[in-house]
C-alpha cells in the first residue's frame, strides 16, 4: 500500500484497538433480509516516513454485495 501524502511504501496489518478496551472496532452494514448483515474487523496502515495512518479491511468485496 502507498501513502497518498508522500507516496512511500506503508506498513500494512497493524491491529486497531479502543485504548482502554480489548474489542476494538468493527465496521458493519446492514443487508436485505433477516440474517444477511456484513461486517469486518478494519487493519491499519502506517507510513513510516510521514505518519499518515490508513485503515482498511481485507473483505471488502462483501460490502459491495
Amino acid at each position: 500500500m502507498e501513502c497518498i501524502h508522500c507516496q512511500n511504501e506503508m506498513i500494512t496489518g497493524c491491529k486497531v484497538n479502543v485504548e482502554g478496551g480489548m474489542y476494538g472496532i468493527k465496521i458493519s452494514k446492514k443487508g436485505k433480509g433477516l440474517f444477511k448483515n456484513v461486517s469486518a474487523k478494519p487493519k491499519a496502515a502506517v507510513c513510516s516516513s510521514c505518519g499518515y495512518v490508513a485503515y482498511y479491511i481485507d473483505e471488502f468485496k462483501k460490502f459491495s454485495e
